[in-house]
């Protein structure tokens, strides 16, 4: 009897985290000439494990954001609950509840069924730090290929970031019709720092994966104020979200207990464009301008109902890394 996918694909040689992070030509034919056979794969795995699928979806998500969010779909011009929701704790960088804390549990627990899968995931290696992270989008070779993980991945894209990216920082609007997204893992000991960097996105959605209860020291998130120079240090709790534009300067501190697992995701351009910096301003800044007449209002409801619309144009190929 022949094998079946997700027996042939747990039962490969898989290359060895330093041939990844030297970009060795096997690593790249090794993921490219096996992407249908993880694919395939991980749609087998999936029908095993119907029960941790099902738990996944928006009740995931906090119930505060989901209703202002589903709110704001069906009437953009109640887009400001939804503004309200998200409090700028540095400059350009705005906090929210995001994940329900108890909801994060059926999500850990979906994570670590993929872990125990033993189908090739692809680390996320571009960032030289994590060996239990893993690609969540199609444009990255060795992907979270499981058809119900996409579907949900997906959703946040499209209904929750690419929207409250637009309303936070217009100036992405544009340059968003192109996603990325990987996990990661920080442990003491193991993987603990992140330096000083910016991200190759127009906006960025880093939110916490920790169940209540699962504790860490150290790990905190400096982001850089370019006009004063400070450094402010902030501290992730389950669930939370930190959204900011790519090009915010940040850095990670290393971990000193326990562990940190969060959800990174990218909003960018077509073939990678990211817009020129400019003063960071939100929607509500920008149509609080002068001018309040008709002409002015109509322009702000287009705006809106512009916001929370889906791009139009195919997904391309490119990925950061």
């Amino acid at each position: 009897m022949s094998k079946s996918q997700l027996q042939r694909a747990q039962e490969l040689a898989r290359p060895s985290r330093e041939e990844m992070l030297v970009r060795a030509p096997s690593v790249q034919y090794f993921w490219d000439n096996n992407r249908a056979l993880f694919e395939g794969a991980w749609a087998e795995w999936e029908q095993t494990n119907q029960e941790q699928l099902s738990k996944l979806g928006e009740a995931i998500i906090a119930p505060k954001l989901r209703e202002a969010v589903a709110a704001a779909w069906q009437d953009p011009s109640k887009e400001s609950a939804v503004y309200d929701l998200w409090e700028e704790v540095s400059p350009g960088v705005f906090q929210c509840q995001f994940f329900d804390p108890e909801g994060l549990v059926a999500l850990r627990e979906y994570l670590e069924k993929v872990a125990d899968a033993q189908i090739p995931l692809r680390p996320p290696y571009g960032i030289v730090l994590n060996r239990h992270g893993a690609m969540l989008d199609p444009r990255s070779e060795g992907y979270l290929a499981a058809p119900g993980f996409q579907r949900f991945y997906r959703e946040i894209m499209n209904q929750y970031m690419r929207p409250i990216a637009r309303l936070l920082f217009p100036e992405v609007t544009g340059f968003d019709t192109q996603t990325f997204g990987f996990s990661i893992q920080y442990q003491a000991g193991v993987d603990t720092s992140l330096r000083l960097h910016t991200d190759a996105s127009a906006a960025t959605l880093n939110i916490n994966m920790n169940k209540p209860g699962e504790e860490f020291t150290g790990s905190e998130v400096d982001f850089y104020d370019p006009m004063t120079g400070n450094v402010n240090r902030l501290t992730f709790e389950p669930g939370m979200a930190m959204l900011h534009k790519g090009n915010i300067a940040h850095a990670a501190q290393p971990i000193t207990s326990g562990e940190r697992s969060n959800m990174v995701l990218w909003l960018y351009g077509d073939r990678g464009r990211i817009p020129q910096h400019s003063q960071l301003h939100s929607a509500f800044e920008t149509s609080s301008e002068p001018g309040s007449g008709p002409a002015a209002k109509e322009a702000a409801i287009q705006a809106a109902k512009q916001r929370w619309s889906l791009p139009e144009g195919n997904y391309d190929g490119h990925a950061p890394f």
